[in-house]
Formats: C-alpha cells, sequence, structure tokens
C-alpha cells in the first residue's frame, strides 16, 4: 500500500466510510431573484453608487446619452471602448474620443494619456452599485481601469437585481469570457495607515449613465 492509499485508508476509516465510498450529489443551486421594478432598482443603483462616491446620470434615449457624454468629455481627452452599445448612441463618433482599437501595445498608450475611459457594461447590479465587465475584443479591460475617470454607459434593462440573477442569467461567465470584473464605485485603497485614498489602482472617478 502506498503511503498515499495508507493516508485515504485512515480519513475514510475515521469518517466511517468504506472503500467503496462515493461522495453524494452537490445539492442544488439555490438562486434567490427577487421580484423588484425598475424604478426600485435605479433607486438602489443610484444610492449604493453614490455612498461610494460615483455618480448616476439617466437619460431617455441613445441619442440623449451621446450628448451627455459629448458635454461630459468636452475639452477632454478620452478613449471609447468598441461596444456595440456605444456606437448606437452615437458616442464612438464624437470629435473628442478615439476608439479603442485592437493593437494591444496601441491601445494601453491610448489608455495611459486619455483623461477619460469610455465603455457599455455587460451588467449592472442594484443591490451594490456593481457594473459587471466581461473582457472581450470589444470591451478591453484597460479602457476602464487606466483612465482617472470611467464612463459607462448601459440601457437600463440590463440593470439585475443582485448577484443571484446574474448568475441565473450568466451561471458560467467562463464559458463566454476570459474574465469577469465586477467594478463597484471608484477605485479605493486605505493599505497605507489605513487612510482611504480613491485612483490608486483605477478611476477615482465613475459616473454611470442608465439609457431609457
Amino acid at each position: 500500500m502506498t503511503p498515499r492509499e495508507r493516508i485515504l485508508q485512515r480519513v475514510r476509516s475515521a469518517l466511517g466510510h468504506g472503500a467503496g465510498y462515493t461522495l453524494p450529489p452537490p445539492p442544488p443551486v439555490r438562486l434567490r431573484v427577487p421580484e423588484v421594478s425598475l424604478e426600485t432598482r435605479i433607486a438602489s443603483m443610484t444610492a449604493r453608487l453614490e455612498a461610494l462616491a460615483g455618480r448616476v446620470v439617466r437619460v431617455e434615449s441613445p441619442e440623449a446619452a451621446g450628448h451627455w457624454v459629448g458635454q461630459a468629455i468636452e475639452n477632454r481627452t478620452a478613449i471609447v471602448s468598441n461596444a456595440p452599445y456605444l456606437e448606437a448612441c452615437g458616442i464612438t463618433s464624437l470629435p473628442a474620443v478615439r476608439s479603442g482599437i485592437d493593437k494591444r501595445e496601441s491601445l494601453r498608450a491610448l489608455t495611459a494619456t486619455a483623461d477619460v475611459g469610455i465603455t457599455s457594461a455587460d451588467y449592472a447590479l442594484a443591490d451594490t452599485g456593481t457594473l459587471v465587465m466581461l473582457s472581450s475584443p470589444q470591451e478591453a479591460r484597460v479602457i476602464s481601469l487606466l483612465p482617472p475617470t470611467h464612463i459607462a454607459v448601459l440601457p437600463c434593462s440590463r440593470l439585475l437585481t443582485g448577484l443571484d440573477e446574474l448568475f441565473s442569467v450568466l451561471p458560467e461567465p467562463a464559458s463566454v469570457s476570459s474574465s469577469m470584473v465586477l467594478i463597484t464605485g471608484p477605485s479605493r485603497t486605505a493599505d497605507i495607515e489605513q487612510i482611504l485614498v480613491r485612483g490608486v489602482h483605477g478611476p477615482g472617478q465613475i459616473t454611470v449613465v442608465l439609457v431609457g
């Protein structure tokens, strides 16, 4: 008997299990998705994000979103991701923005010098004020992480109640993306002398534009 087999035999004996014992199947996943109205979700998203020094802006239409973003980035440099929803809002064609290109080094250089990074978001979670970003050629992670200001534009239809609803809609994130990032408010840390500092590891300002 090998050392490994002896160890496993001792464990089985201590647990009262025989050599042929197999683990029972795990219990089913319990996801509770509450029924919450859109207005309640928007109010919760706004309160949670503002409590973290973020901001929520609500506009009526994609065209209004494009107009708002154009005014917000006036006199500043900005880079925008390749998200189709941003194109539908007319944001990718704003004269002040640079489009997110596919060449990794060039994209990193652009974001390092941009004042504002503009993205969409795959989902938002109302109960925590969180943005859910799935990394893809359309949504490069660096655009939401490197510039000092982040603006995320998404339709209200992507506003979920919370993590339970997210995992009911997207049970296996790894099957659709190499990375799922959850962004809750501006970047902040208290590693040094337990003093809260914003913008150390990412954007110090974040605005979520909800459309619809």
